[in-house]
């Protein structure tokens, strides 16, 4: 039997699971935060892109799109992956986090980018995912493309050559 690899999309304030051979993509990463969490052994994967640090800000809100949120998106996306694959062990990558509007970084409230960063890791080490591999921070756009056949991160950044994490 051969699998036909294909591609699957995850759009902003979103996230997706699927297995090899597919490729998992997200653009438009800017101040976001692209999120591969992944196990080699049970050739799993799951991508989220992820626009704010936290949900509480939000929590009077009648619907809330729990995808948006590094504290809401992750610890769901994580357990889903768990849940189809119990024993394995997964490791995590990150992407984005670009200062896209220029504010100082002693800005409490300015740097979003930044504070997605330490959202996104904080959880990570809460959730007792390994990272092993960033590319965040700077002031360019990105597109995150990662293929499930060997967890291989394409980084594609605006006016500049793409980089493999």
């Amino acid at each position: 039997m051969v699998l036909i690899q294909s591609e699957v999309r995850v759009g902003i304030a979103d996230y997706k699971i699927a297995h090899a051979p597919s490729k998992l993509i997200t653009v438009g990463l800017g101040s976001c935060i692209g999120t591969i969490i992944y196990a080699e052994q049970a050739e799993i994967g799951g991508l989220s892109h992820i626009m704010l640090p936290d949900s509480h800000p939000f929590a009077k809100k009648q619907t809330l799109n729990t995808a948006k949120f590094a504290d809401l998106a992750l610890p769901e996306m994580v357990a889903k992956l768990r849940s189809e694959a119990p024993r394995a062990r997964f490791k995590a990558k990150i992407v984005g986090g670009a200062n896209m509007f220029g504010f100082k970084t002693s800005s409490k409230t300015g740097n979003i980018g930044q504070r997605n960063i330490e959202a996104v890791e904080a959880m990570l080490k809460e959730l007792r995912v390994p990272l092993i591999a960033s590319h965040v921070g700077g002031s360019c756009g990105r597109t995150m493309i990662v293929d499930l056949n060997n967890f291989e991160t394409m980084v594609r950044i605006v006016h500049h050559e793409a980089v493999y994490i």
